[in-house]
């Protein structure tokens, strides 16, 4: 068993979108670049979310779930065949707030040795190197739980996630399971990460869809989700009371 991660807390209660807002935010994900190292990759300066998993745990589907676009991430029907990282810039229109990083699945047995060990060390620079990098999620098909590839994987990031990098686990196809299954697979999960969060996701039933979206949206905007909501100003407070008291207008 892995040792714990330790995400720090953050300070003050965060303030989540409703689901709309959140939703709508990830809508707006649209093709930004492709690389095939890691020096070829741009520099960014707004938040990197990185999506990784094994070739069979649904990542495409998962992001093309949250983003509702059917084709944004591509699904190779030969996994792990997709040896790409492919970023994607979220915001209104001529405006970058966040980017997602889908990395390409690992542990297809297909793949030649030589490319495995070529991704594997690709995506070990990317984790350990990638200076906007702010948070990953990890898709896991809650079926195999987490495997050995899964749990070296922890082990890299470990170090970031303590400093504050950001770290969920995604269990997907959770419309296969039960709910007394769905639950088991949660406190597996939960003890294989240490107390990590994990959470259950189904691109088909749209299981946990609106919850990943809060999360990540939370995760771009860490200035406005750490703040508190204000409390109402005296003003405001009595032109509420005023409004409350007048008459209401007549109807014709």
């Amino acid at each position: 068993m892995t040792p714990p991660l330790s995400v720090p807390a953050a300070d003050g209660a965060p303030t989540a979108p409703d689901a709309r807002t959140a939703m709508g935010w990830m809508h707006t994900a649209r093709f930004l670049t492709t690389a095939a190292q890691l020096h070829q990759l741009p520099v960014i300066d707004v938040p990197e979310i990185a999506f990784v998993g094994r070739s069979n745990a649904g990542k495409s589907s998962c992001i093309n779930t949250l983003t509702q676009q059917k084709q944004l991430a591509f699904a190779s029907k030969k996994p792990g065949r997709t040896q790409h990282i492919n970023l994607f810039s979220l915001g209104r229109q001529g405006i970058t707030d966040a980017v997602l990083a889908d990395l390409p699945g690992y542990g297809y047995a297909a793949v030649s040795r030589s490319d495995k060990m070529r991704w594997q060390q690709v995506m070990v620079n990317y984790l350990v190197s990638r200076e906007s990098l702010t948070g990953i999620v990890l898709l896991c098909d809650p079926r195999l739980g987490l495997t050995e590839l899964d749990e070296a994987l922890l082990e890299v990031v470990r170090p970031r996630v303590e400093e504050g990098l950001k770290f969920l686990v995604l269990l997907t196809k959770a419309d296969k399971l039960t709910r007394a299954e769905q639950a088991k697979a949660l406190s597996i999960a939960r003890l294989q990460t240490g107390g990590g969060e994990v959470r259950m996701f189904s691109a088909l039933k749209k299981q946990g869809v609106d919850e990943a979206a809060q999360l990540l949206w939370q995760w771009a905007h860490p200035a406005v989700a750490a703040q508190p909501e204000a409390p109402a100003t005296d003003a405001a407070t009595d032109a509420a009371s005023e409004a409350a008291e007048a008459e209401p207008p007549a109807l014709d």
